[in-house]
């Protein structure tokens, strides 16, 4: 008689709680070996590759690409294959989180031969790579529908709508790139022609009558009585429908990066005392060339010298406090997915240019989904350039276990009066919040004079 195995998500990295499944490498009823890509996940850090643990046919797949499925809940059903590899018990990656599910053989599972298994069956993965016996397998591209690519690059393909299957792959070994698709996504005309009909991500049917041509608008009267319009069918203006009645649109789940947005939000709101201090500082006397982001950086490096008590950790269940001897900054990174935070490592030892690299390696690393989970964790205070958007003052969000935020607003003119009359200078605004539980008021106005002092030095 055939064994059936279930196989349970399993923490893709520093317990978080689900993933949304991106792409399904099989379908149900084929058969699929050990360690063959099954499925790839996006979840709050990036898009993981999750190899199959078992050696098989497929016979139950738990969801379709956007599902969302949580942690130690059951992702893919197997009927073994005794003539194909199986990993031993005691090497099995799965986390098995939760109750057996029903389709499990009766028999109890034979008893764990060390210490050592036991140990191995605890191992987490990593964002970006899979445990798998005891090896780490990192993210590479796939070839699937005859494209190959990594998840990630799927992943953004759908998104922007490109189909894989007509895109110029410029990566090693016709790997289709991120920024292929994005290229492909923005001029259009480069794609290649399409006789295979398939859909964005490389996915799809391969025969030409498949295809299915975009849908062009409806004219006025196509569109009829489902325009629509700021009338009632009675001609009179439509009114704002009552609180109690239930809106049209559809609500959405959140997925990946927004949902653990969600989630870090609101603990940091349950938890911390939050309290802003705001000023201006005065960048009139800077040089030419000055780049705003990396003298903010070196702002923040001095003022954490200056006052440590900004620049630690707070425990708030056993009241203890961390102070850091190093700077590592926290550089907010928006993204259509939602928001990131990598960390700037030893900012207080880098110079201007180094900050700047840092940055751009660190952003490139976010726009791609190419980021370690290691990089978006452990820093000791953060920064958000909101006003490269627009926005002058903020009450930034600080989260636990860190003590304070920087916010600097967009750069303005205004009048300052001087000896003997009045000029015009570009300042900055800058807004602090600190958590009060660990920091005073005196210490976030000094660190806030500090961060005024040095962002006004010519350079």
């Amino acid at each position: 008689m055939s064994q059936t195995k279930n196989f349970n998500l399993p923490d893709l990295g520093e317990g978080l709680p689900d993933a949304t499944i991106v792409e399904w490498f099989v379908k149900e009823g084929d058969v699929i070996k050990l360690d063959e890509p099954l499925v790839s996940m996006e979840t709050a850090k990036a898009v993981v590759e999750v190899p199959s643990p078992f050696s098989g046919k497929v016979l139950k797949l738990a969801g379709a690409a956007g599902d969302i499925v949580v942690t130690g809940h059951v992702l893919a059903s197997f009927e073994l294959d005794p003539n194909l590899p199986q990993r031993a018990e005691g090497q099995d990656t799965g986390h098995h989180h939760g109750a057996p599910a029903e389709a499990a053989p009766a028999a109890a599972p034979a008893p764990a031969p060390a210490t050592a298994a036991a140990e191995r069956a605890d191992e987490g993965t990593v964002v970006g790579a899979m445990v798998s016996s005891n090896a780490v397998h990192t993210e590479q591209a796939v070839a699937v529908g005859g494209v190959k690519a990594v998840p990630a690059v799927r992943a953004m393909a759908r998104k922007l709508g490109v189909d894989l299957a007509r895109v110029r792959a410029t990566g090693a070994e016709g790997a289709v790139t991120m920024n292929d698709v994005k290229q492909a996504a923005a001029n259009p005309s480069t794609l290649l022609p399409s006789p295979t009909g398939r859909g964005a991500g490389g996915e799809g049917p391969t025969s030409t009558a498949a295809a299915v041509p975009s849908p062009q608008p409806l004219s006025q009267a196509e569109r009829g009585s489902s325009a629509r319009t700021p009338l009632s069918a009675a001609g009179k203006p439509m009114r704002t429908a009552p609180p109690g009645v239930v809106a049209k649109g559809q609500p959405e789940p959140l997925k990946g990066v927004r949902r653990n947005m969600a989630r870090v939000m609101a603990d940091a709101h349950s938890k911390v005392v939050p309290t802003t201090l705001s000023d201006d500082a005065d960048i009139h006397a800077w040089a030419p060339g000055n780049d705003m982001t990396s003298r903010l950086v070196r702002a923040i490096v001095s003022a954490c010298q200056a006052v440590p008590a900004m620049n630690a950790w707070f425990d708030g269940d056993n009241l203890t406090r961390t102070l850091h001897a190093q700077v590592d900054i926290g550089i907010a990174v928006d993204t259509d997915d939602g928001l990131f935070v990598p960390a700037l490592r030893n900012a207080d030892m880098l110079d201007a240019r180094g900050v700047r690299e840092g940055i751009n390696r660190l952003r490139q690393q976010v726009e791609d989904r190419s980021i370690a989970s290691s990089e978006l964790s452990g820093y000791t205070i953060s920064l958000s350039n909101f006003g490269m958007f627009a926005g002058r003052y903020a009450t930034p969000v600080v989260v636990p276990p860190c003590v304070a935020i920087v916010a600097a607003g967009r750069a303005r003119f205004q009048v300052t009066p001087v000896m003997g009359g009045i000029e015009t200078h570009k300042v900055i605004p800058l807004s602090v919040t600190f958590d009060h539980r660990a920091c005073t008021g005196g210490e976030a106005a000094r660190f806030l004079r500090v961060l005024i002092d040095d962002l006004a030095k010519v350079h």
